[in-house]
């Protein structure tokens, strides 16, 4: 088969995505393809996405009408160079088979969402990827480990990645001994501690990168290098009506335009991820949690602590990615690390860069971990 025919798969985002459904193509067939042009949009029962190209040439082949759902790894599409004739394109599209699909209870042979027991309870992980540095995944406030279903896998073909549900959050345990910045600082210790991870590269997202910055600050030598996405503690602003309208929120209506203001492209929230959300938000004691986390650390409506100081010359290497249409916390707070650094403003992301920018934001942070690794 001519090399030069390169597929278009429905992805897998996530550990248990098994099918999506194409809402748009927007790429024509004949249109040229580059490498990073988004080709066509998928919706999953996570949250809507684009795909895109992994290769350059020609769309030859569009193969999902618009509104079906197809398979994880499923065929979608065809790309190779103009002069490669219809006759063998259609011979690929013909002969190809999907390869196998590696299900949540597959991986490994055993289910890659996992609990441990730690000092501030019971937490659920995930682990992915063999071998190499050891990343850790920290998410944000009122956020899961789910929240990194875009990155998870493209960090893990070079890494050993854990993501994990801080306490308060998705499946772990409800109830928060300390809910102070510390407190989740101690219970990320007590993670780490608890499966043997003595040094990793932190990824943390909106709080999850303070409680990132805590441990740089707090134990330096267990910190391979930062990588902090839109983070708190950089600065006393915060959006306080979010904060406490996602802590009240009750309903869908309530919760949808709320969840709407961490992206700059708002129909990315699809009803599935609303749901999800609601489900998580009408838990035993996700309500309390919730709101002792707000009242210890954005009392009054800003920020508690300020954690740039927490980066030094000398201390781990750090990445700094924020979305230029950040509404929850302002990009703006950058500058206090704009000389301790690298700083990267993504246009056209809001809060949550690392879903409406996934792709960029892996290659940020695998140039990132690579550069760390290269001067330890």
């Amino acid at each position: 088969m001519d090399a030069r025919i390169k597929p278009i798969v429905m992805p897998k985002w996530g550990l248990s995505m098994a099918q999506g459904k194409v809402t748009g193509w927007l790429k024509q067939p004949g249109s040229p393809v580059a490498v990073g042009d988004e080709i066509v949009e998928v919706e999953t029962d996570k949250i809507a996405g684009v795909v895109e190209a992994g290769d350059a040439g020609v769309l030859r082949r569009v193969l999902a009408e618009v509104n079906t759902v197809h398979a994880v790894k499923a065929l979608i599409g065809v790309v190779a160079d103009a002069d490669v004739p219809d006759p063998e394109i259609d011979a690929y599209v013909a002969s190809y088979v999907a390869p196998a699909d590696v299900g949540e209870a597959d991986a490994g042979g055993e289910s890659p969402h996992r609990l441990v027991t730690t000092d501030s309870g019971t937490l659920r992980y995930a682990k992915r990827g063999e071998g190499g540095d050891e990343v850790v995944l920290i998410h944000g406030f009122g956020g899961d480990l789910d929240s990194w279903l875009f990155n998870i896998d493209a960090l893990a073909a070079r890494t050993t990645v854990y993501a994990l549900d801080l306490p308060g959050h998705g499946q772990s345990t409800k109830a928060i001994a300390d809910a102070s910045g510390e407190g989740l600082r101690q219970a990320l210790e007590g993670f780490m501690d608890a499966l043997g991870i003595d040094r990793a590269h932190l990824i943390g997202h909106s709080m999850g990168g303070a409680i990132a910055l805590r441990m740089a600050r707090n134990h330096p030598e267990r910190v391979a290098s930062l990588s902090l996405i839109s983070p708190a503690g950089l600065g006393p602003e915060i959006d306080a009506a979010y904060i406490d309208g996602f802590v009240a929120a009750t309903s869908r209506r309530e919760l949808k335009p709320l969840l709407e203001r961490l992206f700059a492209n708002p129909t990315l929230v699809n009803r599935h991820l609303v749901d999800e959300v609601l489900k998580y938000k009408r838990l035993d004691g996700v309500t309390e949690a919730l709101g002792a986390l707000a009242a210890a650390q954005f009392p009054a409506g800003q920020q508690r602590d300020i954690l740039a100081g927490a980066v030094t010359a000398g201390g781990p290497r750090v990445l700094v990615i924020w979305g230029k249409e950040d509404s929850i916390i302002p990009a703006a707070h950058a500058a206090a690390l704009s000389d301790r650094a690298h700083v990267e403003i993504l246009p056209g992301a809001g809060h949550m860069a690392h879903m409406e920018q996934a792709a960029r934001v892996n290659e940020l942070i695998l140039a990132h971990l690579a550069a760390a690794r290269a001067h330890a």
